[in-house]
């Protein structure tokens, strides 16, 4: 059974669900990211291990989410993640990646709904969600979303934390207008419209991975945690060679 923490405002219990319903669009649980929050002590800026595919990948602005991928690709996933949630980082290193690479194949787009309910719990996931939204202008969202959550902090995330991992991105913060935007929360009421977003969704959690609107087809050997296995799904659903 995979532990699952709620989203929404304090004091909203905590539950289970079992690991083999995840492919069915239910939800992993958040906790603590890896790397030390503290600014002064080691902290070790990871990028993901094909950053040179993520480069290629637009992504655009859509009312509350943030879009990768080609306009007219013919199947849309949706992906609930808040930036603080351990689980979700856990499924950005595997699932999401997946997900990314058929991306650049042409075969899906994926809608990225970018929550920050961890935030009340002093998690600095409204900042980073800040930090999301003007990495889509520089052309650079795909790339710097991977390195925020293999550097995701054990604590909470701050701007520096936030611009070191941007210099893992090459030419993020070339220009300056990234550090403005981190800096000044210029898209703080963005980051109120991605909340909304997710509230929308009637979620109770993060991460949740949904195929057209609809739940993946559930597989008892897998989950949204194993690349090949939601790869065999989204196959299963006719995505992908």
């Amino acid at each position: 059974m995979a532990r699952v923490r709620k989203a929404g405002r304090a004091g909203r219990a905590v539950v289970a669900v079992a690991v083999a319903a995840l492919l069915g669009g239910a939800v992993a649980g958040c906790g603590g990211g890896g790397a030390d929050a503290d600014p002064d002590a080691a902290f070790a800026v990871r990028t993901s291990p094909f950053a040179d595919r993520l480069a290629k990948l637009p992504a655009r602005v859509e009312g509350g989410t943030v879009v990768v991928g080609a306009t007219d690709a013919p199947h849309t996933v949706r992906v609930l993640v808040d930036p603080h949630c351990g689980y979700c980082a856990k499924f950005e290193r595997t699932g999401g990646e997946a997900l990314l690479k058929l991306a650049g194949d042409g075969g899906l787009k994926v809608e990225y709904v970018l929550a920050s309910f961890l935030d009340e719990r002093g998690s600095g996931s409204g900042i980073a969600v800040n930090a999301l939204r003007a990495s889509v202008d520089e052309g650079k969202f795909a790339e710097y979303q991977a390195a925020l959550f293999a550097s995701q902090p054990k604590g909470r995330f701050t701007d520096e934390l936030l611009l070191r991992i941007a210099d893992g991105v090459p030419g993020l913060r070339g220009a300056g207008e990234f550090d403005n935007a981190v800096a000044e929360q210029t898209y703080k009421a963005w980051v109120g419209e991605a909340a909304e977003a997710f509230r929308a969704t009637g979620a109770r959690g993060t991460p949740q991975v949904l195929l057209d609107g609809k739940p993946l087809p559930a597989r008892a050997a897998g989950s949204i945690f194993d690349g090949a296995a939601l790869a065999a799904a989204l196959k299963e659903a006719g995505v992908g060679g």
